[in-house]
C-alpha cells in the first residue's frame, strides 16, 4: 500500500492527500512529529521536508513531484490537462502558487497564531498522543522562537506574505469569478494546488484537521481575510464541490 508521510496540518500535505482521494487511491498516512521528523526523512530521501510518498521501492519527495509520480504511474482521473498548452499552464499556476502561495499562507498564519500556544500546539501535534502535545506546551516558548527563526518569521516577513497573497487572491478572484477553473474547462492540479494552499485561510471541514475555535484570532488577520472575502469563498466552493 502507498504510504504517505505528512504533517497534518501542512497544506502541502494536503495537496498531496487530495491528489490520492481524487484518484481514488488507498494509502496510509504516517503521521510525523516536527522536529523529529527530521530523522526518519532524511532516511528515505534527500531532504527533511515533507510530504514523501513511498510506493513500493518507489521514493517521492515534494507534492507537485508526487502528483506527476501519480499522474504516470495512475493515470485514471487525470488532474493534466491532456493538451500540451495546457499542460504547462496548470503546471505553472501549480509552481507559482507553490512558490508564493505555500510559504505567504504558512508565514501569515504563525506569525498571527504564534503567540496563542492554544491554538499552534493542537495544529503542530494533530494525530499525535496526548504526551506528545504536553511536551509541545511545555517547551512552547523555546519552540515559538525556533519556529521564527526557521521559517524567517517577523513583521517585515508577515507584510511581504500578505502583499504577495493579495496579488495572487486579487488575480484568483478575477478569473474565477469568469470561469469555474484556472486552465481549460476541467478541474486540474492548478485549482487543486490553489484551493489547497489557501484552505488554513477559510478551515475547510474536509482538511482532516480540527480547527482551534477557542482563540479569537488577532484583529488585524481577521481585517486582512476578511478584505478577500469573496476570493477566499471562491476557493472554498471549488474545495468542496472538488475535495
Amino acid at each position: 500500500m502507498i504510504k504517505l508521510y505528512q504533517f497534518p496540518v501542512s497544506h502541502y500535505c494536503e495537496k498531496v492527500r487530495w491528489a490520492l482521494d481524487f484518484k481514488g487511491l488507498k494509502y496510509r498516512k504516517i503521521n510525523l512529529v516536527p522536529g523529529p521528523h527530521v530523522r526518519k526523512v532524511l532516511q528515505m530521501a534527500s531532504r527533511s521536508q515533507v510530504p514523501v510518498l513511498e510506493d513500493g521501492k518507489v521514493i517521492v519527495q515534494g507534492s507537485a513531484e508526487i502528483i506527476d509520480y501519480l499522474e504516470s504511474k495512475y493515470p485514471e482521473r487525470s488532474l493534466t490537462p491532456k493538451d500540451p498548452s495546457l499542460a504547462e499552464q496548470a503546471r505553472a499556476w501549480e509552481e507559482r502558487l507553490d512558490r508564493i502561495a505555500g510559504p505567504a499562507v504558512r508565514t501569515f498564519n504563525y506569525h498571527f497564531l504564534l503567540p496563542f500556544p492554544r491554538a499552534i500546539v493542537p495544529l503542530l501535534t494533530a494525530k499525535q498522543s496526548l504526551i506528545v502535545s504536553m511536551m509541545f506546551y511545555v517547551g512552547y516558548r523555546k519552540l515559538s522562537n525556533t519556529l521564527r527563526g526557521w521559517m524567517n518569521i517577523n513583521e517585515t516577513s508577515a507584510h511581504k506574505a500578505m502583499n504577495d497573497m493579495d496579488e495572487l487572491l486579487n488575480e484568483l478572484r478575477q478569473i474565477y469569478a469568469n470561469t469555474r477553473y484556472l486552465v481549460g474547462d476541467e478541474f486540474t492540479r492548478a485549482d487543486l494546488t490553489a484551493c489547497a494552499l489557501f484552505a488554513p485561510l477559510f478551515r475547510p471541514n474536509g482538511y482532516g484537521l480540527k480547527w482551534p475555535t477557542d482563540v479569537e484570532e488577532p484583529a488585524e488577520m481577521q481585517h486582512w481575510k476578511a478584505s478577500h472575502e469573496r476570493a477566499l469563498q471562491s476557493l472554498a466552493i471549488r474545495y468542496e464541490q472538488n475535495r
